[in-house]
């Protein structure tokens, strides 16, 4: 529980690393036409910073790069090198300022949550007509992709149209970017089912290199940025009106909606340790299970911070 990695400052250990961003999970350093960016034990949801999770950020970097490798048939990534078990190097390009969000059920917790809107009676979400009679946590016919902006204090819902019309992105660029989120999403679903796991939802970023190519960037189909339900009991419990057993965040979410105002209270409540390492638990049995690969746990021989300054530095020198 000590061990975690809160807050890092490469830019003061390592020559030639400048702080670009300091997201509510990742921290993004520049050097040259490179990125690095290192993968935090930071918990967020409901748009802050709620804890630190003890291997929650090498969990996060080794289940992206493994998406990230085994998605290459679909689109290409910004994958460079992954110098450390948090860290990941990958080329600089334009970030498009939308998040692609794919979902493939009516469910959720939190203000933009297709259950949340569907329940106050929306119909029609991002572009996406939705019948009536749904009830919490069913499937959808197929799967709708409900975008966001990416704002810097919450993420707000918007249309294709509304997209393409203010500039936030070109028709081509909406629709080929837009076209490779479902790809990936039925990826994802194909692949977590042979696994015993329901990919309930997702998001994607994406960026353009400088020579034209739409790539994949950031994270994919990480117990962060994807909600996982164990298949083998949703269909019995969705019928007897239970929540699905979920291997993602949502358990915290939940726990703090019922302890606290988390969008609206200045200070939130300390998790309870129990629910931290259960989450961290959770996030190593999601990586184990879709990976088919034994989470490694390194001694801590020396601190973190300083195992990777050490190692983002050398793989600088030999880029």
């Amino acid at each position: 529980m000590g061990n975690c990695l809160g807050e890092t400052r490469l830019d003061l250990s390592v020559s030639g690393l400048r702080l670009a961003a300091k997201g509510k999970v990742r921290d993004v350093y520049e050097s040259g036409q490179h990125l690095v960016l290192v993968t935090t034990d930071r918990q967020s949801a409901f748009d802050r910073v709620l804890a630190s999770i003890p291997f929650k950020g090498q969990v996060l970097n080794e289940t992206s790069l493994w998406w990230f490798n085994q998605t290459r048939h679909i689109t290409p990534n910004a994958v460079v090198s992954s110098p450390d078990k948090n860290v990941t190097i990958a080329k600089r390009c334009t970030v498009f300022p939308v998040e692609f969000v794919v979902r493939g059920f009516v469910t959720g917790s939190t203000d933009t949550s297709l259950w949340t809107v569907y329940n106050k009676g929306v119909r029609n979400y991002c572009g996406n007509a939705l019948p009536d009679g749904m009830v919490k946590n069913e499937k959808l016919s197929s799967n709708i992709l409900t975008p966001t902006t990416k704002a810097a204090d919450h993420d707000v819902p918007v249309t294709p149209d509304e997209i393409i019309e203010s500039g936030l992105m070109s028709k081509e660029d909406f629709h080929e970017a837009g076209s490779k989120a479902l790809s990936l999403f039925a990826y994802g679903q194909k692949v977590a089912l042979e696994n015993g796991l329901i990919l309930v939802d997702t998001k994607y970023e994406f960026g353009k290199t400088p020579d034209g190519t739409i790539v994949l960037i950031d994270e994919v189909h990480t117990p962060d940025s994807s909600r996982y339900w164990i298949a083998n009991s949703y269909e019995d419990r969705f019928k007897s009106g239970l929540e699905p057993e979920n291997v993602d965040k949502e358990f915290l979410r939940l726990w703090f909606k019922d302890n606290c105002n988390p969008y609206e209270d200045a200070v939130l409540p300390e998790a309870p340790e129990e629910l931290v390492c259960e989450l961290a638990w959770r996030y190593i049995f999601l990586f184990e299970t879709i990976t088919k690969t034994k989470f490694e746990i390194l001694e801590a021989q020396e601190p973190i911070h300083e195992r990777i300054s050490r190692n983002v530095a050398q793989a600088l020198r030999d880029l």
